[in-house]
């Protein structure tokens, strides 16, 4: 996707003298309140459980960080690449899926929720940073890869982003990241926090295969490095294995233009056959014997209180809303600015206002 094909911005503004629009696009997303909260959103776990797991914030640059190593390797615009990256979790709300639908159900009723359409209002209306315009004003482009991201593609701004046919490269090479790099790091949080044990991996046959290919490259490892070695190489074999075959696809398909991605019959950066195997396998294990957990469990079911708990609360009484959502919601959009405002929190936020508005006594 070159720069200078972007169908640019919903608001024209003056070219920047040396910064593109992608570069641009990407700096305002790292400027962006609702970026800085992905700190304190929960990945799988939330903060209280360590200092060392992954948020929302350290996996949205570990995201950015392989994507641009992909794009590059491809002669993709890296620009564009790194700014989707950084704003493709933007639109989640505290406690992670667990935050999300409970958010859905309260909403049920007045639209729904869900976090990709979610980010696509962030950026382009509940961000207030310039005078001119509101939300971020980012190009067509990234508001595509948002819109095209959402699983609810009968919804109206969606399908206004979905015309065009397939996601262009630079999108599916952030949503193949997004996929490997969760998967992976979801294992390593896991280990660290005694979910499950290195035993209980040895029924993963990715998890196995990596191993030996460790212990191959580094027969005098320690068991302090094992851990981080094996992660490491899930990793690389992954983006490897990606690269590989997305080139083959490119090659065998004579895909030589953003419109040749667009009307291909499928994806084209996917992984191969194998690889695609082991992740649904080293999935079913996360879904089994991780995001079911009975400790992420607990956090979870915790977590669909506060929000349920809050919503109600602010929806009986909106004048305890902060000004700009209060007014927004007397505008006659109460339960859409209360879900706003809900789905912007920080889990340590959302906490602390269940404190202060059920246990007035402990926080003011």
């Amino acid at each position: 996707m070159k720069t200078r094909h972007s169908r640019g911005r919903q608001h024209p503004e003056a070219l920047h003298p040396y910064r593109t629009h992608y570069q641009r696009d990407r700096d305002r997303i790292v400027h962006s309140t609702a970026f800085r909260r992905l700190m304190y959103k929960t990945q799988v776990l939330v903060n209280q459980t360590s200092d060392h797991h992954r948020t929302r914030l350290t996996h949205t640059l570990e995201v950015a960080q392989i994507s641009r190593t992909i794009a590059r390797q491809l002669g993709l615009n890296e620009d564009l690449t790194e700014a989707i990256a950084l704003a493709h979790d933007l639109g989640h709300p505290p406690f992670g899926h667990a935050g999300e639908e409970a958010l859905d159900e309260c909403m049920r009723q007045h639209g729904g929720f869900e976090h990709n359409l979610h980010g696509l209002r962030i950026v382009t209306l509940l961000e207030y940073r310039y005078s001119d315009f509101p939300g971020l004003n980012l190009t067509w482009e990234v508001l595509e890869s948002l819109a095209q991201h959402s699983k609810r593609r009968d919804d109206a701004e969606v399908k206004k982003y979905c015309a065009e046919g397939q996601p262009f490269l630079e999108a599916q090479i952030v949503d193949a990241a997004d996929s490997l790099a969760y998967d992976t790091h979801d294992v390593d949080d896991a280990l660290n926090i005694g979910l499950i044990t290195l035993e209980d991996l040895e029924q993963v046959e990715f998890w196995r295969a990596a191993v030996e290919r460790v212990r191959q490259r580094h027969a005098g490892i320690t068991r302090d490095q094992y851990q981080t070695a094996v992660v490491r190489a899930l990793i690389d074999w992954q983006v490897t294995d990606l690269l590989e075959h997305t080139r083959r696809r490119l090659r065998e398909q004579n895909i030589k233009s953003v419109e040749d991605v667009r009307s291909a019959p499928q994806l084209l950066a996917l992984p191969g056959e194998q690889i695609r195997a082991w992740k649904a396998e080293l999935e079913a294990f996360l879904h089994t014997h991780v995001y079911r957990h009975h400790r992420v469990m607990r956090m979870a079911a915790k977590g669909k209180r506060f929000v349920r708990a809050l919503f109600e609360e602010y929806c009986r009484s909106p004048e305890q809303l902060p000004k700009r959502y209060a007014e927004r919601a007397r505008e006659g959009n109460l339960e859409r600015s209360v879900c706003d405002y809900l789905a912007g929190m920080t889990d340590r936020f959302a906490q602390d206002e269940y404190l202060r508005l059920f246990q007035p006594y402990s926080i003011v």
